[in-house]
């Protein structure tokens, strides 16, 4: 089973890869997560991380966890996990990025899941389809909306210190004068 989720942020690649890994920070950004916390490592170099989520079906939210391996690549701004307990046991994920201009990046996730425990085989077409897909897509649409922000509130900053350098090189001129 395959699913591909994908979105471009309009930030550079060192705030969406900030986004992207930083996960013990999803449930304050995330709405729709519930809980993550590392048994083992951290966000910077990797470890074994519990995740909890809700995939919301109206009205109801339907809990859902795993716990995975997280191993962190920064040459590469690549994450990987492989999921070691929960439904999903034995998927493999990656979450890609890509620069497509200045301030631009395409951020994947593929989620592969080779070999279903046999008992999850049937269901595991609806497991990727309406939780797994569903799920990273509101991840990939949430994370974009805070690392653009971060993006536009640097761009603020800097557009500010750049009219108080100018404000300084007048005032200078009007006393060299």
């Amino acid at each position: 089973m395959y699913t591909y989720n994908e979105v471009t942020m309009n930030c550079s690649p060192e705030t969406a890869f900030h986004y992207a890994r930083e996960v013990e920070r999803w449930p304050e950004l995330l709405p729709h997560y519930r809980r993550t916390s590392f048994q083992q490592g951290s966000s910077d170099r990797g470890g074994t991380v519990e995740m909890a989520a809700y995939r919301p079906f109206k009205p109801l939210k339907w809990p859902v966890w795993w716990t995975s391996d997280m191993e962190v690549d920064e040459v590469k701004q690549v994450v990987r996990y492989k999921h070691i307990k929960g439904v999903t046991r034995n998927m493999e994920v990656e979450w890609r990025l890509e620069p497509v201009a200045e301030d631009a990046v395409k951020v994947s996730i593929i989620h592969r899941w080779y070999s279903p425990p046999f008992g999850r085989r049937l269901l595991a077409g609806i497991i990727c389809n309406k939780f797994v897909h569903a799920i990273a897509d509101r991840t990939l649409q949430g994370l974009k909306q805070h690392a653009e922000l971060e993006q536009l509130e640097k761009q603020e900053q800097q557009e500010k210190q750049e009219q108080v350098r100018q404000a300084g090189r007048e005032a200078l001129q009007v006393i060299r004068v």
